[in-house]
């Protein structure tokens, strides 16, 4: 980090090494830029906080070539699963990750490309500099770590829900959070889809997943608005099912002999913060707000803004100009215009969850079996049946909620 007993000028700084760290800092490197990450743990990767699925729409989105050893399944898509038992079908490719092998195989990629991983580094100060012309010019970062302090001409913040840069520059913006929590459990069979259960008994203002892995293995786990109960609550649903009775491990990630407990973490869920993009910095991933509303799947939004972070970046320095807030929103058009409309998900998300049991089965009755590239013919055969079963329905927003369900497709980076 030192030459000559001065810091070394990077021109990127990546905080945080997971999937939007990682991807942003590949990125970079191919771009010609020098690329340091730093990372809070001892090592990329663990803790897992998240189910560990990616579509093969967003490994195509990404010109991704995903090695064998980081996947723990090929899958068929997912099945979304009613309070009554109502089945219905969202089939989309894809993979479910040993995410802890893909986050590390990506700096590992990055670091082939010239970038540089300091572990076991916090950020704690940032402080801009600024020319005589009062034009921003680069970075003083300093933190936890013997590689700080150090100088940098941007930054990418990619330091999940935390928002690193978003405290400790007080930015002024807020995200909404939900718990999520999951076990590894055994000798659960499957069919190739993802399960998500929407049954409120069990995830108030959330849902439950179960999804499989190869040898029998599976995350089941679940996101809530009710923090303090969620491990309650994952207990119930696992004791009241099928999953009753199977044995409960820990994570292969985790060191022999650790006392087998859920893990997780939180996941935003209000929509992008309001400010993404400032004098040298770029927010990325979870530190952005970036999830899919409602089922919070945040790998791909991560992946894509990590990329479009570091090629916004790399467009300014190539054309030798200020790294001001006003030369690089072209990232923050870029996501507005490429991500799906969060306020109409949201708005659909909270209409969901103001349903009873029994007006979210009704719903679920009068969807087709495929929920993928419904017709617009089939959309009006939906409203005619619940209009005949349930017009009250209809003075509960039920149209906004069935549009969340489309918006959470791969191809609107719902997974």
């Amino acid at each position: 980090m030192f030459m000559g007993g001065e810091a070394k000028m990077y021109d990127v700084l990546v905080i945080g090494a997971g999937p939007g760290g990682g991807s942003a800092a590949l990125h970079a490197a191919r771009a010609g830029l020098s690329t340091l990450i730093v990372e809070a743990d001892p090592e990329v990767g663990t803790p897992v906080h998240c189910g560990e699925c990616l579509s093969e729409l967003a490994v195509e989105n990404l010109d991704l070539e995903i090695p064998d050893h980081v996947k723990a399944l090929d899958v068929k898509g997912i099945r979304v699963i009613f309070p009554d038992g109502t089945e219905k079908l969202l089939t989309e490719k894809g993979y479910v990750l040993e995410k802890h092998l893909f986050e590390r195989w990506l700096c590992d990629e990055a670091i082939k490309e010239g970038a540089e991983l300091s572990l076991h580094h916090r950020v704690t100060s940032m402080e801009r500099i600024f020319n005589s012309e009062n034009q921003f010019s680069y970075w003083k970062i300093d933190g936890k770590g013997e590689g700080f302090p150090l100088e940098c001409k941007s930054v990418i913040d990619a330091s999940g829900v935390s928002g690193a840069a978003s405290k400790l520059l007080d930015m002024g913006t807020e995200v909404e959070v939900i718990a999520g929590f999951q076990y590894e459990i055994l000798d659960v069979k499957n069919d190739g889809y993802l399960d998500f259960y929407l049954w409120p008994k069990y995830s108030p203002h959330g849902y439950v997943w179960m999804i499989p892995k190869e040898g029998g293995r599976a995350n089941v786990g679940l996101v809530t608005t009710d923090k303090k109960g969620a491990i309650k609550y994952l207990n119930s649903f696992i004791q009241d099912t099928y999953l009753d009775g199977k044995p409960t491990v820990n994570p292969p990630w985790r060191p022999d002999g650790v006392k087998v407990r859920p893990f997780g973490g939180t996941i935003p869920i209000s929509g992008p913060r309001s400010v993404t993009v400032g004098d040298g910095l770029i927010l990325v991933g979870d530190a952005a707000g970036f999830t899919s509303p409602l089922f919070e799947g945040g790998s791909h939004l991560a992946l894509w803004s990590g990329r479009e972070a570091a090629k916004t970046i790399a467009s300014a320095l190539q054309s030798e100009s200020i790294l001001s807030k006003d030369q690089l929103m072209d990232y923050e058009k870029a996501w507005k215009k490429t991500f799906p409309p969060y306020s109409k998900i949201l708005k659909g998300k909270t209409a969901l969850y103001e349903l009873t049991d029994d007006e979210m089965s009704i719903m679920a009755r009068c969807l087709p079996e495929e929920l993928g590239n419904m017709s617009p013919l089939q959309k009006v055969a939906i409203g005619l049946r619940i209009l005949v079963r349930k017009p009250m329905l209809f003075t509960k927003s039920v149209i906004h909620v069935l549009l969340s369900f489309g918006y959470s497709r791969a191809k609107f980076f719902g997974w």
